[in-house]
């Protein structure tokens, strides 16, 4: 079970590498995306840069496993944000399974790792 995790903890960390990567260096994909969820382009400035921040904390979770609770939480949250997003302007289901996908494995990840938010810095 625990080179499952690892697996989706990669996954994840590489998707929002990527993601981030394309958001702030301002890819036509990425700016039209938010064009037609009627957000406006500092959001996607926003987006990239929270992307990057929930990657880097699930890459420190390699070594300390709060960090996987705290990165994947983070990540759960953008997906569901995300998924209204797409709704809200009525985004065929098609187009949502990736980011249900991505929540699914925060989810999971978040679940399995709970417990290691009691050892996270600063809550001791």
């Amino acid at each position: 079970m625990h080179i499952v995790m690892i697996v989706m903890q990669t996954f994840l960390i590489f998707m929002f590498l990527m993601a981030s990567f394309r958001k702030l260096t301002g890819d036509k994909t990425a700016i039209e995306e938010f064009k037609t969820l009627r957000l406006p382009q500092w959001f996607r400035v926003f987006t990239g840069v929270y992307e990057l921040v929930t990657a880097a904390a699930l890459i420190i979770g390699y070594w300390d496993t709060g960090w996987i609770a705290l990165g994947s939480l983070l990540i759960a949250i953008f997906a569901i944000v995300g998924t209204l997003a797409m709704v809200r302007v009525k985004e065929p289901f098609k187009n949502m399974i990736m980011i249900i996908v991505i929540a699914v494995f925060a989810i999971i990840l978040f679940l399995n790792n709970v417990s290691e938010l009691s050892n996270f810095p600063g809550f001791n």
